[in-house]
């Protein structure tokens, strides 16, 4: 799809530079730039910490780890933070 955007000059110049040295057009440096942009955007917006995100939630196992979690506190205690050291 065609389309005009503003860009200012000196984006424009280090964008134009940029894409020359490495060998490519301006449409394909902005095309990368603007689905690296969005991609990195819906990963912030997914929710729960990155390795969630790269190995899925496993929210089928949250009754198994809580029954876990209950065993190793009542047999351990809980950790304090200066025994983590």
């Amino acid at each position: 799809m065609k389309t005009t955007l503003e860009i200012p000059d000196p984006l424009f110049r280090k964008a134009k530079a940029t894409a020359a040295e490495q060998g490519r057009s301006l449409k394909a440096l902005v095309a990368e730039a603007l689905r690296e942009k969005l991609s990195a955007e819906s990963e912030a917006a997914s929710p729960g910490p990155p390795w969630m995100r790269g190995f899925g939630g496993m929210a089928h196992r949250r009754r198994e780890n809580r029954r876990i979690q209950k065993r190793i506190d009542a047999e351990f205690g809980q950790l304090e933070p200066e025994d983590l050291e």
